[in-house]
């Protein structure tokens, strides 16, 4: 199941098909359970800040979920009530987004699919710290964003 948490309004159809797209071009299940946060420059700044060590804004942070009890298999918590693995939490900030779309000639709603698409692979296991890494990562975003028929859409370096 993809949770989603926003206090401003926002296509929520849009984000979940983005990360259904993500996980069937990863061939990983469908059952999976992940949340995705809209927030704000404020809140992504904080935690950027205090989990990565960038005191600055960004578009999109991904926390992977980690092991807390012994239940984790394959990089992933297992939830004892349903069996589902959760992946983990992808934070967006729209109005950082909002600004990037409008710089990339594109419709926000597009850009935060991209984010979504972005954040999944990463609480997948893509990185694209290496340049080999990075065009694994960045060839798999384009497949998935094909698919979504968002393939004019071209990922962007900071």
């Amino acid at each position: 199941m993809i949770h989603i948490e926003s206090k401003t309004p926002f296509p929520r159809e849009l984000l979940e098909r983005a990360a259904r797209a993500a996980l069937e071009h990863q061939s990983e299940s469908l059952d999976t359970d992940l949340t995705i946060v809209l927030t704000d420059d404020a809140k992504i700044r904080e935690l950027n800040r205090d989990y990565l060590g960038i005191d600055a804004p960004t578009d999109v942070i991904s926390f992977p979920a980690s092991e807390t009890d012994g239940s984790e298999i394959d990089g992933a918590e297992i939830d004892p009530e349903t069996g589902a693995r959760y992946l983990g939490d992808i934070l967006i900030s729209i109005p950082y987004a909002a600004k990037s779309a409008k710089q990339a000639g594109h419709p926000l709603e597009a850009e935060a699919q991209l984010l979504v698409v972005h954040g999944v692979l990463h609480l997948l296991g893509h990185d694209h710290a290496k340049p080999k890494e990075k065009a694994k990562m960045w060839k798999a975003q384009a497949e998935i964003l094909e698919s979504l028929g968002l393939g004019d859409i071209k990922i962007r370096e900071e």
